[in-house]
């Protein structure tokens, strides 16, 4: 009879783990910078010192830059605490134009790891909207990854996005779908729901409260072990599976002017536990960031 045992799984999908928090991170940034576009043409839009014809030429052909650091009170990878307490930096800058296209960088900052400088994240995307109404939006962008330590399991990412809002921008729900490749590949998922209500709104500032919920989904290999009954060698097979990861819920409120942006939330990590995994603590953190853009127009 042939015994099955499996084996720890933490040391062979840590790298997926390391991983859902580099393509998290950028994915998310870039979703970051989408309300940011669409905030800094309803300002133009609705200025009242512009003129008609300059509020639709400023509105139908923009160019900016804009640049956020976030900063993460602790480190969790897909919501999993791994014992280590640190807090993570993330800074990128994006270029945006009116034509939908983007190229960014950004990268991660860990406090404890050695080297702290984890990876350097380069992508061109491209997003734009449908119909007249501009409810159903879309991005597709590529990444590549540039790992301190020369890792290069994992150096390329293709993420396509489908998202939809309401005519009012205050509820909408986008999910967006990941291939990993380098020496291996990978698939992950992640969609998300959210809304974005303006509780204060002046002329010189916006208040907004934005809640979210996300579900991170993505591809794993897990290892198991047995002892054959035919010449009693121990063999070990891996098996692929697709697995939900974390939920996560994040709770912020931010401030908007026409160059700057503030952001304070508490996120909520509700992890999955995979195959051999025990049961998974609830665990939570502090993200601060701040935001500028550029206008090159």
């Amino acid at each position: 009879m042939i015994q099955y045992k499996f084996i720890n799984i933490k040391s062979l999908i840590i790298w997926l783990l390391l991983f859902t928090v580099a393509t998290f991170s950028h994915i998310n940034a870039q979703e970051q910078e989408t309300d940011e576009i669409d905030l800094l043409l309803d300002e133009l839009f609705f200025s009242e010192d512009k003129l008609l014809d300059d509020i639709l030429e400023s509105f139908n052909t923009y160019s900016f830059i804009y640049s956020n650091v976030s900063f993460n009170s602790n480190t969790f990878f897909s919501g999993r605490d791994y014992g280590v307490d640190q807090f993570n930096i993330v800074p990128q800058m994006t270029y945006y134009h009116s034509s939908g296209f983007n190229i960014g960088v950004s990268g991660i900052l860990y406090e404890t790891y050695t080297p702290n400088w984890d990876f350097t994240n380069v992508y061109l995307g491209y997003y734009n909207t449908i119909g007249k109404q501009k409810k159903l939006n879309y991005n597709i962008s590529y990444s590549h990854f540039f790992y301190t330590n020369g890792w290069d399991i994992f150096t390329n990412s293709i993420d396509i996005g489908l998202g939809y809002r309401n005519k009012n921008k205050t509820l909408g729900t986008k999910l967006t779908g990941s291939y990993l490749f380098g020496k291996d590949q990978a698939l992950q998922f992640q969609w998300s729901s959210y809304g974005n209500f303006s509780l204060v709104k002046q002329k010189q500032y916006t208040i907004k409260f934005k809640p979210q919920f996300r579900f991170i989904a993505a591809q794993q290999t897990i290892a198991f072990e047995y002892i054959s009954d035919i010449n009693g060698e121990t063999i070990i097979d891996y098996d692929d599976i697709f697995d939900l990861l974390n939920t996560q819920i994040n709770i912020p409120f931010a401030l908007y002017t026409r160059s700057w942006d503030f952001e304070v939330s508490y996120n909520i990590n509700l992890p999955s536990k995979v195959e051999t995994e025990s049961d998974l603590n609830t665990t939570s953190f502090i993200n601060i960031s701040v935001g500028y853009i550029i206008d090159l127009n």
